[in-house]
């Protein structure tokens, strides 16, 4: 499926950052599908499909003949070459199969685009979800008197049975001959004669070398682009040196230098003359930095996002805000990294969607082994989703307490009044009884105290002295105030005091709560005979047999 979305892409020049967005929305929605009925074609496939005898020449699946025809000619067998080709052209059969290979190089060398290695079909029935016939498969285009067509594979049936892949007859016959053939290629025609007639691996060693210096000044040329782009936009627009115009900027500039580089040399390869067998080496790296740009482009976004959106609700103080933001941001950047990872083995030849369907059939066992994983991750979505706590608040969960520094996909972290840090898994923190002091909009303050009466002063009412007090200040909360008598002892009368202090800073309600305090005892001692306080008085006998009893008295 891969391989047909980009031969696709690639005949229709939509390689552009926008068709790869959503190359990578496609695919994240198909992989899933694609899996299982790959799965299901395999195992239909090699349940009907009998054994056949290897090719020496490796030409049973599409890939196998690209890379045969390739190390041919790298190696000049242009007789061997001939193998890979259909001669049976509507025209006729050719007689002479090398000059026809050797022309066929020609024109891939300087007028094709061609298919990443990795991309071509590995198995013989070819790529079956293409727009092509089952027995035809794309692998790149060519250009031949400003006419664009597609370079084609054909299956035929092998001598011993199976299918032989071999380059389209429908497109030998478009092949120029060595008289129509294009001029000398212009990286041909500057290079000095020792790097022409010096080889590696098949190829002039100038090429490999032009190779490598087109790839730095692509860069060069890419950053040049881009940085004018840049000024250009910062001189017209002022704005866009301010936040968050310039955090999208600088998002940008990175990944479209990239991209355009790598798209630079590309075209410049191909113009040049570059053999295809080099561009054929670079293929895969020239695709795996547009991914990589893309990736990296959609990362610095979700930052750029996440810090404006974090920033707005810093000063619109809404901290569970910014704890999903946080969140997010993760599961975003999770995600890209996840894609990235398998976008860039499927380009480098790793069969991706069957080690997907091996996960989907391993992911009993894998749920099985990771219940505490699931159990955390659940957990946290359910901290985000509910709110519980924020990022910032001040907590009991069990026993521990603490400020809640983050909250991540697996834990939650929390800074205890020891300074200490302590983690939490998420499963046991959702499970767990939270007491979140963050959301107290107000301080008990309550007491309970016995008073002393003085016989100078029977008629000396502790309650009336505490009540002044206590309604007397300005941040007790009037209608919830009470001063009480509860009991009258024989040495005491206990009196209950309670109220709620108006305050939701914490030092600040102890600030008040110990003026409150001081300011009752002043009364209770100026007016009374005080607080009665239990003292404990120990009595030890001298009458030889050892110590008394211990008597207890209130003072």
């Amino acid at each position: 499926m891969f391989s047909a979305i980009y031969s696709y892409a690639l005949s229709h020049h939509l390689l552009r950052p926008p068709f790869a967005l959503w190359l990578a929305l496609t695919l994240t929605i198909a992989i899933p599908a694609t899996s299982h009925a790959q799965e299901t074609v395999q195992d239909t496939v090699e349940a009907v499909v009998p054994e056949w005898p290897d090719d020496s020449l490796g030409r049973r699946t599409p890939r196998g003949t690209v890379v045969g025809f390739i190390r041919a000619v790298a190696d000049e067998d242009y007789t061997k070459a001939a193998l890979y080709l259909n001669l049976n052209t509507p025209e006729g059969t050719i007689k002479d199969g090398a000059a026809t290979a050797q022309a066929l190089q020609r024109l891939l060398d300087q007028r094709s685009k061609t298919l990443p290695r990795s991309w071509i079909s590995d198995t013989p029935e070819g790529d079956l979800e293409d727009d092509l016939p089952p027995d035809k498969e794309r692998v790149g285009t060519a250009e031949v008197a400003n006419e664009t067509f597609d370079l084609l594979l054909e299956k035929t049936q092998g001598p011993a049975g199976g299918p032989i892949w071999l380059v389209a007859s429908e497109t030998i016959s478009k092949v120029p001959l060595q008289i129509e053939a294009p001029e000398t290629a212009v990286v041909e025609s500057v290079l000095p004669e020792y790097l022409t007639e010096t080889r590696w691996g098949g190829v002039p060693a100038g090429h490999w070398l032009a190779m490598l210096l087109i790839a730095v000044i692509a860069y060069l040329i890419a950053w040049g682009i881009t940085a004018s782009l840049t000024f250009v936009i910062n001189y017209i627009w002022r704005k866009t040196k301010d936040e968050p115009t310039y955090g999208f900027i600088r998002a940008f500039s990175l990944p479209v230098r990239l991209y355009l580089a790598a798209l630079i040399l590309v075209v410049m390869s191909q113009r040049l003359g570059i053999s295809f067998v080099v561009r054929q080496r670079f293929s895969e790296f020239t695709i795996i930095v547009g991914l990589v740009a893309v990736i990296l482009l959609l990362w610095r976004l979700v930052d750029a996002i996440t810090n404006f959106s974090q920033r707005r609700l810093v000063q619109k103080n809404n901290m569970s805000g910014i704890s999903i933001v946080l969140f997010l941001r993760r599961g975003a950047k999770i995600a890209l990294l996840v894609f990235g990872i398998i976008f860039i083995l499927d380009t480098l030849g790793f069969d991706v969607t069957t080690g997907l369907a091996a996960l989907g059939i391993g992911g009993i066992a894998l749920a099985l082994g990771a219940q505490k994983t699931v159990e955390n991750f659940v957990g946290s979505v359910t901290l985000i989703a509910d709110q519980p706590i924020r990022v910032g608040d001040f907590c009991k969960v069990g026993d521990t307490t603490g400020t809640v520094e983050q909250i991540g996909m697996r834990s939650t972290r929390l800074r205890t009044t020891e300074r200490t840090v302590v983690t939490i898994p998420n499963g046991d923190f959702s499970s767990q009884k939270i007491e979140n002091f963050a959301h107290r909009d107000r301080f008990l303050f309550a007491l309970c105290c016995a008073c002393v009466t003085t016989p100078r002063r029977p008629r000396y009412r502790p309650c009336y002295e505490l009540r002044e007090t206590l309604t007397a200040h300005p941040k007790i909360d009037k209608t919830s105030a009470r001063v009480r008598l509860t009991e009258i002892t024989s040495d005491a009368l206990k009196v209950e005091v309670f109220s709620y202090v108006l305050t939701s800073d914490f030092n600040e309600q102890l600030e008040i709560k110990e003026g409150l305090l001081l300011s009752m005892m002043d009364a209770v001692n100026t007016k009374g005979k005080g607080f009665a306080l239990p003292v404990q008085q120990l009595l030890v006998s001298q009458d030889g047999t050892g110590m008394g009893d211990a008597k207890e008295k209130r003072l």
